[in-house]
């Protein structure tokens, strides 16, 4: 018996659409999973973004800042007469002694006034030597009655004696001998009274002299102050360094007092240092510091702290070591970076920007497979330089973006990574 097959009455074409509808409908549902899952995230570049991992261990507390080498030893030059400026040798920044001659004054009247003071000063000279001359011609005339005088008190009272005998005697009368003995006295008072006046005399020569030698003395210390005003006309260094500041001008006229030049130790320097406000308040006197001049790193310790605030920031004064390197000098701009803390076994991060220590912050935390990131609170504690601690919110080997993503629309919650 034969069968009879019945013809399909199903289109091929017909399958072929339905099929590829079918795939259109798995492929639309894969795609709305996949935006389903990338909604919220926004793609950036692994190039354009900075990424640090999270560590734990030591970690020092530094305090960044800036200023300049300044001389610990630094001379004021001035004019100490008025004076024209006549010559000038040497200039702001060159090597000087205390012999170096930075610039040369002039002033017609001081050679005068030094010529004066040395004629009044031999004049008053003069004159102590006439008054010895004469206070020896008083003395010699005053000895000279003292001699006579004694002689004749030695002659009566060896003429009382003789008296005294010839009167035990009975030759001489009771009277005469009375006389005699009345003239020994009267002798003897003399010679008391001029013994007496020569020892005022010598106190009063003495005295004299004691004058005129003070009279000289005045003297010879306007001759020095006019001598040494004269001199200052050269006007010299004082100390080995360097010339700071130079403050005259070829033909300027200068009044008593007015600035010359600055002088300040080559050698012999201190840091000046300005940290921000907010960070002082750490700092302490003892506190190690490196120096850096751009080619040498130089070791200090904090010696002072200005109580004032300029410009939010305070002046930190630095004490250096005798011996420098020689890219130091005075007025160089220098960096500073002050320790002020040493952390033991803390987790830190390097500082993500505008972050700010002791704060909360949030942050993109990169996955195992670092293709996308996740925003993270995380509480910060203490800045170290350009690391801050972490005191919550990450973990070690987590990784962070720490560039600034402020300007990411809507503060995604996802970031996809692109590399």
């Amino acid at each position: 018996m034969d069968v009879i097959k019945t013809k399909s009455t199903t289109n091929p074409v017909f399958q072929r659409q339905k099929l590829a509808i079918a795939s259109i409908a798995v492929f639309l549902a894969l795609a709305s999973l996949w935006l389903f899952q990338e909604a919220g995230s926004i793609s950036v570049s692994r190039d354009q973004i900075m990424v640090d991992k999270v560590h734990k261990g030591k970690l020092d507390v530094l305090i960044e800042g800036y200023g300049n080498l300044r001389s610990d030893k630094l001379q004021l030059l001035s004019a100490l007469t008025r004076a024209t400026v006549k010559e000038i040798l040497l200039y702001p920044g060159d090597i000087v002694t205390a012999d170096s001659v930075i610039a040369r004054l002039e002033n017609t009247e001081l050679q005068r006034e030094v010529e004066n003071a040395q004629q009044a000063l031999e004049q008053a000279m003069a004159n102590l030597r006439q008054l010895r001359l004469n206070q020896k011609t008083e003395l010699l005339v005053d000895s000279e009655r003292m001699e006579e005088v004694a002689a004749s008190y030695e002659k009566v009272r060896l003429k009382r004696i003789a008296y005294e005998k010839l009167k035990e005697m009975g030759v001489v009368p009771g009277i005469k001998y009375l006389e005699i003995v009345v003239d020994e006295q009267q002798w003897a008072k003399r010679k008391e009274i001029l013994a007496e006046q020569m020892i005022q005399l010598a106190l009063i020569h003495k005295e004299a002299v004691n004058i005129e030698s003070e009279r000289i003395k005045q003297q010879e210390g306007l001759l020095n102050s006019a001598y040494a005003r004269l001199q200052s006309l050269e006007v010299k260094a004082g100390m080995d360094g360097v010339l700071q500041q130079l403050s005259i001008e070829l033909g300027q006229s200068l009044e008593i007092g007015q600035q010359i030049a600055l002088v300040g130790s080559s050698t012999e320097l201190v840091a000046i240092i300005r940290v921000p406000q907010n960070q002082a308040q750490v700092v302490e006197v003892g506190q190690k510091v490196i120096i850096s001049t751009r080619m040498d790193k130089i070791e200090g310790t904090v010696s002072r702290i200005d109580p004032g605030v300029e410009e939010n920031t305070v002046k930190v004064e630095v004490s250096l070591p005798s011996q420098l390197p020689q890219s130091a000098r005075p007025q160089l701009n220098v960096d500073a970076t002050i320790i002020a803390d040493t952390l033991e076994q803390v987790t830190y991060i390097k500082c993500p920007a505008k972050v700010r220590s002791n704060s909360d912050a949030s942050l993109y935390r990169l996955d195992e497979d670092q293709k996308y990131a996740s925003i993270q609170t995380i509480k910060f504690g203490r800045r170290a330089g350009d690391y801050i601690e972490v005191i919550a919110g990450a973990d070690v080997n987590d990784r962070f973006i720490i560039s600034d993503l402020s300007s990411l629309k809507n503060n995604p919650s996802k970031l996809k990574i692109v590399f």
